[in-house]
């Protein structure tokens, strides 16, 4: 046995091809403006968390009303509480986006097309000339 049937690299008797060795190719290079912004929906749940605690809290905290029981008083204050939070978060989020959107960074990037060297090869008589793009 040789050292190239050892380690796996050599040809297969069956295929009878090279393996695939694959190649990435520039085909364009561009110059785009990258910033960072906040994740707004990450920030709408963080405050309508804090709404939450916030109803939660002002009811345990202050006394009990006779007129309504405990769990309306809650159910009001959470309504409140969730939608002041959301928004006040919100508010955050864009003042934020406003701040850290003024340091743009322009960098240059490359498209890649990645080709495989059996792509160069002469298809197969029997085979079909379009790929078959399950996804389209």
């Amino acid at each position: 046995m040789s050292s190239a049937d050892q380690h796996g690299d050599a040809e297969t008797p069956a295929s009878g091809t090279a393996p695939l060795e694959p190649t990435e190719t520039v085909v364009s290079e561009d110059t785009v403006v990258v910033r960072r912004s906040p994740r707004y929906l990450n920030f709408m749940v963080v405050g309508a968390v804090a709404g939450a605690l916030l109803a939660f809290l002002l009811t345990v905290i202050f006394p009990q009303n006779d007129e309504f029981d405990p769990a309306q008083v809650f159910g009001f204050l959470l309504l409140g509480g969730v939608t002041v939070g959301i928004a006040i978060s919100c508010i955050v989020a864009i003042v934020l986006d406003r701040i850290v959107g003024r340091s743009a960074t322009t960098v240059v990037v490359d498209r890649l097309d990645a080709n495989s060297t059996r792509a160069l090869e002469a298809p197969d008589p029997g085979s079909d000339p379009q790929s078959s793009n399950e996804n389209s």
